[in-house]
């Protein structure tokens, strides 16, 4: 039973996460998050749906993230940019193609709505304690090499997706600044609650 409930905090924040995402990828003009800012470029640029390269990039650090830690590749953490690779083309293939947002007020409201909406996503789905995305992972493999705190580790990390990202002449706006500076308060607001949340669920039915 702590495995099936485990595994719908997974999934059901997954997909609320990754609809967040995609909504801020909806106002990609006003900027995206670094990742996200990479992904949309690399679609425009080379073809494949923003999800694929969400996997690729996924790939690529699983493996980046090993040499920097030393260690074997942690193969099951694909397991997690798979799911969110394939929600993010669902959203984007389904909801967010029924419409256009054209005024620049609304696609504020959508951004700062799809911050919160990452937030909540995110704050249920790391109860779960699945293996997190290689995106969370290369963060703390920054920080475990270099000996760096969280903040540092994840400037360097977004870093590393902004400047190819600024190459490829992707969506890199003030919304990219916005997103990268309240993504992590919007989940320390939810996370409180959901890990309560969990910690009842499991009491009750251990």
């Amino acid at each position: 039973m702590k495995f099936t409930i485990r595994l719908l905090f997974f999934i059901i924040g997954l997909a609320i996460m990754t609809f967040g995402v995609c909504m801020t990828i909806k106002v990609a003009d006003i900027g995206v998050g670094a990742w996200d800012a990479l992904n949309v470029a690399l679609t425009e640029k080379l073809g494949l749906s923003v999800g694929k390269w969400v996997m690729i990039d996924g790939v690529i650090l699983v493996f980046v993230n090993a040499l920097l830690v030393k260690r074997r590749p942690d193969i099951f953490s694909l397991m997690t940019i798979i799911v969110i690779g394939l929600l993010v083309d669902f959203w984007l293939d389904t909801v967010f193609s029924l419409f256009q947002v054209d005024d620049l007020p609304v696609k504020l409201v959508m951004l700062l709505l799809g911050i919160l909406i990452i937030g909540f996503g995110a704050s249920i789905y790391l109860q779960a304690k699945f293996p997190q995305s290689p995106i969370d992972n290369f963060m703390l493999a920054i920080k475990e090499r270099f000996q760096v705190n969280l903040m540092a580790a994840k400037t360097i990390g977004e870093i590393t997706a902004l400047i190819p990202a600024f190459f490829l002449h992707g969506p890199i706006s003030y919304g990219t600044l916005i997103i990268t500076f309240t993504v992590g308060p919007a989940i320390q607001l939810f996370f409180p609650y959901f890990e309560k949340f969990m910690q009842h669920l499991q009491m009750k039915y251990s």
